[in-house]
């Protein structure tokens, strides 16, 4: 994309379709050569910005997906359509994953609907920005509401799902730049993002007698919905132009991290961090 982002607001939680410009989730451009060929996927997060993005390139790869997301029906309905015009099949999954029981329900739908979990990738995230300069600015309840989304509902549904997965299952957590670079207005979402990468080491570790992978992505800033629904304005105009590569990045181009660590081809990789940054390093 080289078109820069103008100011622009949206409501929570965001919508594809008013996004300026449109967003690219590879639907165009992905083309698949069978590297995931019948595994039973779960995605957190999968009706919009880099969810339907990597939904699209698992089915596209071979994979069924289960499409866990909040209350974005329209979205959620395309990124659907997309996976199964892709030959796959797609399962939906409404509902708010700070509910535990939701987490673990999202899991017994894929077991029920799929037989079993192949690859768990926990993207669905919260976040809003505020001042800089205030603690006292972030709503004790907003706080509780970041950590649930972001963090806690990983715990519950890997710790529903691994019962399920076999040797050679992978989990793939979603992390961001901003656990190494946090900025202070997104205070809660750093943290969270912090802490998914403590969690999915600890995972790795936990888990390697069983086969069982665990690795993060680590995007930089990504066009998505959840960019103008939850920033002011003057933060989305130029947003993500403070990168080396001078341009925010695209859901598509996330996809290819996905792909590589839910694929056999990763089978000794475990307990990393892919950056996809645009050239800010996490170094």
């Amino acid at each position: 994309m080289t078109e820069q982002p103008p100011a622009q607001q949206q409501d929570l939680p965001g919508d594809e379709d008013a996004l300026t410009p449109q967003a690219d989730h590879g639907d165009g451009s992905y083309q698949g050569s069978g590297r995931l060929e019948g595994k039973a996927t779960v995605i957190t997060g999968a009706d919009s910005g880099i969810g339907r993005a990597v939904a699209i390139a698992f089915a596209r790869e071979g994979a069924d997906v289960v499409i866990s997301y909040l209350e974005e029906h329209d979205d959620a309905k395309e990124t659907a359509r997309l996976v199964e015009e892709s030959g796959r099949r797609a399962i939906l999954v409404p509902g708010d994953i700070a509910d535990a029981a939701h987490c673990r329900a999202i899991i017994a739908k894929a077991v029920e609907e799929l037989g079993r979990v192949d690859v768990l990738v926990n993207n669905a995230a919260f976040q809003m920005a505020r001042g800089r300069d205030k603690i006292e600015d972030i709503p004790d309840d907003e706080w509780d509401h970041t950590f649930a989304t972001n963090i806690t509902a990983m715990f519950h549904t890997v710790k529903a799902a691994v019962p399920h997965m076999k040797p050679g299952s992978s989990i793939i957590n979603t992390t961001s730049i901003q656990a190494d670079q946090p900025s202070p207005n997104l205070l809660p979402y750093a943290a969270t993002k912090a802490a998914i990468l403590n969690f999915t080491g600890n995972l790795a570790q936990m888990l390697g007698e069983r086969g069982i992978r665990a690795n993060c992505v680590a995007p930089g800033p990504i066009w998505t919905p959840l960019i103008p629904s939850t920033m002011p304005e003057d933060q989305v105009e130029g947003f993500g132009t403070q990168t080396p590569l001078g341009r925010p990045g695209q859901p598509a181009e996330l996809a290819a991290a996905y792909v590589m660590l839910a694929s056999d081809e990763a089978s000794y990789i475990s307990g990393a961090n892919i950056a996809v940054t645009g050239g800010k390093p996490i170094i």
